[in-house]
């Protein structure tokens, strides 16, 4: 049996970070291993308890979030992933919170299985995307207007493909660039595995390939370094 997935909550309401923990702890692979109530004493928390997850609000006392994330991101000695909780009633801490390498969001009005769905896909390296917020955070990397919904797939074009083959030490195939697209448009492995025809295993590949050639440590920062270079 693996080790319990061991998690860090900060937040400076204490009645929060009691919640979070009443919900993750009754759950056999998540422990909580510690709280924090500001933005600095998060950065002294995570590199005495090395986490596996770290929980992070973005308005605190003391160090904001955002600064509290950038820190701890820039430790490598510490490699936890950082989920931003919200409210999402100012965009901008989430764009920010991305940009100083947080690896997803959750809303705070977010249900029990929402949280722990989180915490286990950051865990596992599956930087968590919400869907309701998704398409607003990429369109603001990619500094056009977020499309609408719909249920075709987007094709990678001629010239994002092109980039991508001289852009990159290591560029991507033509397969990978769809994959990675269709990353950028908020798709689950699922989706991803029924537009492309192919099994979920093959598209879990296809990402984990994405990742070692972009150098990003997970799906959500593979999409942000996509949009920023144009590439999706």
């Amino acid at each position: 049996m693996s080790d319990p997935i061991r998690v860090l909550l900060v937040d400076d309401h204490a009645l929060l970070r009691a919640g979070f923990r009443t919900i993750l702890d009754t759950q056999p692979d998540i422990t909580v291993v510690g709280e924090a109530s500001s933005g600095a004493e998060a950065v002294a928390q995570a590199s005495a308890l090395r986490p596996d997850v770290i929980t992070m609000d973005v308005q605190m006392p003391d160090m904001d979030g955002i600064e509290a994330t950038r820190r701890i991101v820039a430790d490598p000695a510490v490699g936890a992933a950082i989920a931003i909780v919200t409210t999402f009633d100012r965009d901008d801490y989430l764009y920010q919170a991305l940009d100083a390498g947080a690896s997803g969001f959750l809303l705070k009005n977010a249900g029990a299985e929402d949280l722990i769905a989180a915490v286990r896909a950051l865990a596992a390296g599956d930087g968590m995307l919400a869907p309701e917020v998704t398409r607003r955070v990429l369109a603001r990397f990619a500094a056009t207007p977020a499309p609408p919904p719909s249920p075709a797939p987007a094709a990678v074009s001629i010239e994002s493909a092109a980039i991508l083959r001289v852009t990159l030490a290591e560029p991507l195939t033509d397969r990978e660039a769809e994959v990675l697209t269709l990353l950028a448009d908020a798709r689950s492995n699922a989706e991803i595995a029924r537009a492309l025809f192919i099994g979920e295993a093959t598209v879990k590949t296809h990402v984990s390939r994405i990742l070692q050639k972009l150098g990003a440590r997970d799906r959500v920062q593979a999409v942000v370094l996509a949009h920023r270079m144009g590439l999706a």
